[in-house]
This record gives C-alpha cells, structure tokens and sequence, in this order.
C-alpha cells in the first residue's frame, strides 16, 4: 500500500517512514500542507495521515479542499488535540479516522488497514483469489488452506495484486504502491514476482507480455 505523510515533525515524520516501510507500506512525506495538498491531489495512495497543526495550510483546510476536488483518499488525521469538538470538526470535514498525539504505532498500523478495507465496503476483510487467501491484517496467506510463509514485501505486492485482480498492473505502478517509488529498478518487480510463483505456484500470478502483471484464480 502507498501512503502519503503529511507532518512538519521532521523526527515524527523519519520515525514513521522507517517503520511504515517496514510494514509493507511505500511511503512518500510532506512537511506543510501545499506540499501535502499537491501530492495528495496528483499522487496516487491508499491513505493519508495527515497532521492538523502545519504550515502554510493546515490539515482540516487540506482535507476539505480534497474532498472539495473529489480526491476521497482515505484521511487518518494526526493531532495533539484531544477535545470532542476537534474529533468532530475532522470528521465532518471529511476525514475518515483521528488519532490523538503520542499515538502507538500499532495502533497506527492498525487503523491504517482498516481504513484501506473500509471504504464502501468494497475492500473484503480476507483476499481471495483462485486457491490463495491473505488476510492483511494479521498479513496470513494461506494456499489450498494451508498456511504460506511470506517475507513483509512479499506480501505488499500480492496484496496489491489481489486487491487489483481484475485488471492487469504494470511494473511501474508495483513499484511505486510496494516499493519506495522510483528509488528501485523496475527488475525488482519481476525478482519478487518470481519469488511468490515459487511459494504459490506459477499460475496464481500471470504475466501479460507488454502489460504487467495480474492475479488470476
């Protein structure tokens, strides 16, 4: 998954990257809110957590300005404010979910999964494709009901692949959701791809020849 960080805490923002991509996430920073803005308007990510208290606009103004272009990436917003009236004045400007400062980061982690499955029900809880089932939060795979053991990026890119089942995904668009964007070579795509055909079988990722890839049953 490809998430966007949006906080002027240049230690907050480090700490959550290195451990984010640790978790399978790709992760991309902004440290004000038109940087955030900009990239959350053009990029593509599964959610954003987003601080309120920045910089040249502040978080409830970049949440209602998104909503306002249509962007409906999910929001989890950062604050250190806790009082009833700013949980509700995120909420109402369209952010999906708040969390107050100093947070866990597994419940970060947490909540950021389930705000990827959450929106209009569209995301299943379990993955299923053919054979293969993944559960992402607990990150389980199982092949024919018994369980596979999987490395975290392994995971990220049959996540993708599975969530995407119905189409076909290029190279670059694998790197750039599973990966820290253009700092890989696209051959990374294909070594991982490699590696998941051999735990899962060679015919639960197909390629199609000028295309990418995609997961078939």
């Amino acid at each position: 998954m490809r998430v966007l960080v949006v906080d002027d805490e240049r230690s907050l923002t480090r700490v959550l990257q290195r451990g984010l991509a640790a978790e399978g996430f790709a992760v991309d920073v902004a440290h004000d809110g038109d940087s955030g803005l900009t990239l959350a308007t053009h990029g593509d990510y599964d959610a954003i957590v987003l601080d309120i208290m920045l910089p040249r606009l502040n978080g409830y103004a970049v949440t209602a300005e998104l909503r306002k272009r249509g962007v409906w990436t999910p929001v989890l917003m950062l604050s250190a404010k806790d009082g009833e009236y700013d949980v509700a004045d995120a909420l109402d400007l369209g952010a999906d979910d708040y969390l107050t400062k100093p947070f866990s980061f597994v419940v970060l982690v947490a909540r950021l999964r389930a705000l990827v499955r959450r929106p209009s029900g569209a995301r299943p809880a379990v993955l299923e494709v053919g054979s293969v089932t993944l559960d992402p939060s607990t990150r389980t795979v199982t092949l024919d009901g018994a369980p596979v053991e999987l490395t975290t990026r392994e995971v990220a890119l049959l996540e993708y692949l599975m969530r995407h089942s119905d189409r076909v995904v290029g190279k670059v668009e694998l790197r750039d959701h599973v990966w820290e964007g253009t700092g890989e070579d696209l051959n990374v795509v294909e070594v991982y791809v490699g590696y998941l055909r051999r735990k899962l079988g060679r015919d639960v990722i197909a390629t199609v020849r000028g295309a990418g890839y995609r997961a078939v049953g």
